[in-house]
């Protein structure tokens, strides 16, 4: 059995025989056989307790142990407690049950004890947790928050094709390296992770609550008050969606609409079906550098095949793009990787089609497209990815003929690069409208609803006047033949010496 010690406490008389007074603590050990039990009495100073368990409720010495301690010398019985347990001989006596279940009665002796068993006791010092912020449904906590100490994800970090190397370098490239961005500043590559990031948080939550029966005036709106949310900026302050907003209007283009949709006021509301197969293209800027990035979202597994066949197209882009890499090669290698699959659609099997018309393009300041582009089909053009490049690699497949025109209605508008500062027309709404342009969106393409957040009314003339003399440019919706379905990929990449980084790449494509 169990050796069990068990305490019985008694303040005064019960061994005066045995030469003991005062407060006196007893520790019997019970060893049980079957019918024979023997108890051995302990008798000790301060408490006797399981490890790490204190008692210290009624442990106030009495007034003869503060006089003993006063005196000094040592208490009777205290060396019993100091040496060891002492045998004071066997005892006879049956407990009853309550006795054996009693828990152990702590009374320090003397004071200098019980000072030396608080010293003992420590408190524990609560530190406050930090809760880690997380981001909320739908996106509205700045990324700043999230990453306070401004270090953000870094993208995916491809090196160069061995086979690829610098062999045609030109006196002027130097020059003209010169104009670019340095990729080795860090505010400026912090800037367009943290861009990436914001663009990678907003869609996850897109991905995640787009549904059919939605409106795409709901999508656009969820997407843009998400991106405006994280960045922290509202964009209603003048110039204050030039140091950071969206890179161009949302684009949510359906079926054999292939690109440059967005919903605009006047136009009648679009409601997304299952049967729909629905392009997501938006771009997040911060101090004129934006972030491009597109993705494709259907709702049955009929359409699998064809943004398997775009997603592809769009990673053999990137593989292929490099330093001194002709666009020509990667157009190639795009088209090839796109018009390998083909999808079944009804019973009837249809090829894959790269888009004609459409291209990737390099990134200038606060400017979506700059002066090259990458088209999905082969071709001559032999000019040369450079070091300090952005480019946005995007691809476009459909089930229909490749070849666009221009859809009803208005997508959006960007004032033009080389336009100048001041304008003379004698239509004062126009005047007035290309100042608010100038101001807020400088050449950051633009929807006639970012217009109205700001409170511009009556603005069409205006605008026309602007089109008409070449100041601004409009941009239309882009159709295929009735019937089609059309899907798109996209991702921003900077160009690196020894290195590409694909900025905006996720988990999800």
């Amino acid at each position: 059995m169990t050796t069990v010690s068990k305490p019985c406490f008694n303040t005064n008389t019960a061994f005066e025989p045995l030469g003991i007074r005062g407060p006196t603590v007893f520790f019997f050990s019970n060893l049980h056989t079957d019918h024979d039990r023997t108890q051995t009495l302990h008798v000790g100073m301060g408490s006797k307790t399981p490890k790490n368990e204190s008692h210290t409720g009624g442990n106030d010495p009495s007034s003869s142990t503060k006089a003993n301690a006063a005196i000094g010398g040592e208490q009777r019985g205290v060396h019993l407690a100091r040496d060891g347990d002492g045998s004071l001989g066997d005892y006879d006596g049956d407990d009853d049950e309550d006795d054996r279940s009693a828990g152990t009665a702590t009374v320090p002796l003397t004071s200098q004890g019980s000072t030396t068993v608080s010293q003992k006791k420590k408190k524990k010092k609560f530190k406050k947790k930090t809760t880690v912020p997380k981001q909320s449904s739908p996106p509205r906590v700045p990324l700043t928050r999230l990453f306070p100490t401004g270090q953000y994800p870094v993208g995916e970090i491809q090196s160069y094709d061995s086979g690829v190397e610098n062999t045609a370098r030109t006196t002027a490239e130097e020059h003209r390296y010169d104009e670019r961005v340095c990729m080795q500043d860090d505010t400026f590559r912090q800037n367009y992770r943290k861009a990436a990031e914001i663009h990678r948080q907003v869609r996850h939550w897109a991905q995640e609550t787009i549904q059919p029966g939605q409106t795409l005036t709901e999508i656009a709106f969820g997407i843009e008050d998400g991106v405006r949310s994280l960045l922290d900026n509202a964009g209603l302050e003048p110039g204050s969606c030039l140091q950071s907003g969206m890179g161009f209007p949302t684009g949510l283009a359906l079926n054999n609409c292939v690109a440059h949709y967005t919903p605009n006021p006047g136009q009648k509301d679009i409601i997304l079906q299952q049967s729909d197969v629905m392009k997501v293209d938006f771009g997040v800027h911060i101090n004129g550098w934006i972030v491009d990035s597109a993705f494709t979202m259907s709702f049955e597994p009929t359409y699998d095949n064809l943004l398997a066949a775009v997603k592809d197209a769009t990673n053999t882009g990137i593989r292929n793009a490099g330093v001194d890499v002709r666009i020509s090669d990667i157009s190639a290698a795009i088209q090839e990787a796109m018009e390998s699959y083909e999808v079944d659609i009804n019973g009837r099997t249809i090829p894959v089609k790269a888009v004609r018309g459409l291209s990737g393009h390099d990134i200038k300041h606060y400017q979506i497209h700059g002066t090259k582009s990458i088209p999905f089909t082969k071709n001559n053009n032999q000019t040369k990815m450079e070091e300090g490049e952005i480019f946005a690699i995007e691809t476009f497949g459909t089930t229909g003929r490749g070849h666009l025109i221009d859809g009803p209605g208005v997508y959006g508008y960007a004032k033009d690069p080389f336009a100048p500062k001041r304008i003379n027309t004698n239509l004062a709404s126009a005047r007035s409208l290309y100042k608010t342009i100038t101001d807020n969106f400088g050449t950051i393409p633009f929807a006639r609803r970012y217009l109205e957040r700001l409170g511009v009314e009556r603005y069409l003339a205006g605008m026309n006047n602007l089109v008409s003399q070449g100041l601004v440019e409009v941009y239309q919706p882009l159709m295929d033949v009735a019937g089609s379905y059309s899907a798109q990929f996209e991702h921003t990449i900077l160009l690196g010496e020894s290195s590409k980084e694909v900025v905006s790449r996720g988990d999800d494509y």
